[in-house]
């Protein structure tokens, strides 16, 4: 029970180090001092916060820093050490300071603000391997990133390091390094280049006194997520991780630097007969200062307008342009009947809360329908009834589930009649061609979402399963990555996908490491361990992959590979033939 208890994630970990600080303390320490805070302050820092990293601990002239993108941190070590004598001004006759810097992508235990485990044990040790002014990184993080930055690390071999038990293979990279030149013509994949802006919108506290009250305050947050998220120029954090923050004290700048926001809106809603009140506040998530803050006393029947001026705020606020088809879109009222809302928002609090199952599935149906009574027009309520109806698919609640992939199909048609531009009714439509195995028709659909709603989670990691299972796994990877970034509450989710991936590219790897990391997060989980037992067959590991192997028959006594893998999508043979071919190395094919 305490294992269960542990706080664990994925993380990407930079160490980083001075090198000869003894000396250079020795010989000159208010001038060393002095040097070491000029470069933390002008190089360090700057970098580290341009590419959404967390610095954990400092340590003496050492640093440990955390970042949930390994590309980022690779980025971040790079601009780094590439600014080499930039920084040296020979007036102030300061000693120079050169680095070390290490990067593993690995497990770490959470523990307060601190973060420790193998994953931060291995960054420690590879720091030293580096060359000065150099970065050396884990066979692990070469995988990773594979050709999404502009440097190529030289490989640097197997080495052993202290305090831990198996040889660890190594990559290096020196600015002076003729493999440390720019790659000619390498263009960074468009799903990771940020807008300039990104926030994230917090629950509205429900001030009503009535809990029946919340999902009325939870449903204008949410729409307010939604209208912001059909804006390119801003990065909006998904809704599933925004309400983590529920009912917590926690401080807006330590928000900020959890999910790698510039801003974040808070605000509460009192709802008193037909009145309601809503004050809202955006707040700089580095310095805690306020950005704007309003306060609107109106009749519910205003509750529109107040939701338009208050995203309309932001958008001045944090100085984002809108192009004419993002001014159409958010001057698109989706309904004006407050009773067909009011019931929309119920069924999204029945179908998106925290317990999903067969009850609350029916629940959200009931209030889907009854929206539809109130305005048979409102395309969300035909979308959200689809998007119920691929859960229920999903998850076999109902006794006859098979038919709930028509009506999911049925109901999004339906939204899309009333309104072509609703992007919920794009995702199941790409969902339920997907269990259909037209690829095309689903990439198609998720293309749409996407330019409906540039910060819609969901559809990115479809856009990466889509890839992935079209035979395109390493453009997959950039996609279930910004999904990530995204809905960063999700990641047990998308771990599956994004380890899939990196498994039919052939990285083994980091294949292995994204799924063990998925199982510790869901335990009952079965085909991510029919996938990490293919990896580890792949890695020669068969032991281990017999093991996994042993705990899905556990879970699933009557998994079976073949009928699994047949009902996935996959557009080549060759990807089915990559997974079973591990599971055959291990011997576990006939097992079954």
């Amino acid at each position: 029970m305490a294992e269960e208890r542990i706080n664990r994630k994925l993380a990407a970990i930079l160490a980083a180090d001075v090198v000869g600080y003894s000396r250079l303390m020795a010989s000159d320490e208010a001038g060393t001092l002095a040097a070491l805070k000029r470069h933390r302050q002008t190089v360090f820092e700057p970098a580290v916060a341009a590419h959404q990293g967390r610095i954990v601990k400092l340590i003496g002239d050492g640093t440990i820093v955390e970042f949930a993108s390994i590309v980022d941190a690779v980025n971040c070590a790079l601009s780094v050490q590439r600014s080499g004598d930039s920084l040296q001004d020979e007036s102030l006759r300061q000693p120079k300071i050169v680095l070390r810097i290490g990067i593993n992508l690995g497990d770490v235990i959470i523990e307060g603000d601190d973060i420790y485990g193998d994953g931060v044990n291995i960054a420690a040790r590879l720091e030293p391997v580096a060359e000065p002014g150099g970065i050396c990184i884990s066979s692990i993080v070469n995988e990773s990133i594979g050709n999404r930055i502009d440097a190529r690390f030289e490989d640097g071999g197997q080495i052993n390091v202290k305090n831990i038990d198996r040889p660890i293979r190594i990559w290096r990279w020196h600015p002076n390094s003729a493999q440390a030149s720019a790659i000619n013509g390498r263009q960074p994949n468009a799903a990771n280049l940020e807008p300039h802006a990104a926030i994230a919108i917090l629950p509205f506290t429900n001030m009503s006194g009535d809990p029946e009250q919340e999902y009325f305050s939870d449903g204008i947050s949410e729409d307010i997520i939604t209208d912001l998220s059909k804006i390119a120029g801003l990065m909006v954090i998904a809704r599933n991780s925004s309400f983590t923050y529920k009912g917590r004290s926690v401080d807006v700048r330590a928000i900020g630097r959890e999910l790698g926001v510039q801003s974040v809106l808070e605000g509460s809603i009192r709802r008193a007969g037909n009145r309601v009140r809503i004050t809202a506040q955006l707040i700089d998530a580095t310095s805690g200062g306020h950005l704007w803050a309003d306060r609107y006393d109106r009749d519910l029947t205003d509750i529109f307008e107040v939701q338009d001026d208050v995203t309309r705020r932001i958008v001045d606020a944090l100085k984002v342009t809108l192009s004419s088809g993002e001014e159409a879109r958010l001057a698109d009222t989706k309904t004006s009947n407050l009773a067909a809302y009011d019931c929309l928002l119920r069924g999204r609090e029945f179908m998106l809360g925290k317990e999903k199952n067969r009850e609350t599935f029916e629940q959200a149906i009931v209030c889907f329908k009854r929206a539809l009574e109130y305005d048979p027009n409102y395309s969300q309520a035909y979308a959200c009834l689809g998007f119920a109806h691929i859960f229920d698919y999903q998850n076999r609640w109902t006794d006859d589930p098979d038919s709930s992939l028509p009506l999911a199909k049925q109901y999004a048609r339906q939204a899309l009649e009333k309104d072509s531009n609703e992007p919920l009714a794009r995702c199941v439509s790409a969902m339920v061609a997907s269990f259909e195995k037209d690829l095309d028709r689903a990439k198609s659909e998720i293309d749409l979402a996407l330019s409906l709603n540039p910060s819609l989670a969901l559809a990115h990691n479809l856009r990466g399963s889509n890839r992935t299972y079209s035979g395109q796994p390493l453009e997959a990877i950039p996609e279930i990555e910004q999904a990530m970034r995204l809905d960063p509450a999700s990641s047990p989710h998308f771990l599956h996908f994004l380890g899939m991936a990196y498994l039919l590219a052939g990285k083994y790897e980091t294949a292995a490491t994204l799924l063990r990391q998925r199982i510790v997060l869901v335990p009952g989980t079965d085909f991510s361990r029919a996938l990490l037992a293919s990896a580890l067959g792949h890695l020669g590991e068969f032991e281990e992959a017999r093991r996994v192997w042993g705990e899905l028959k556990e879970i699933n006594p009557n998994y079976a590979f073949a009928e699994h893998v047949g009902r996935q999508p996959f557009r080549r043979e060759e990807d089915v033939e990559r997974i079973a071919d591990g599971l055959r190395k291990a011997r576990l094919l006939n097992h079954q």
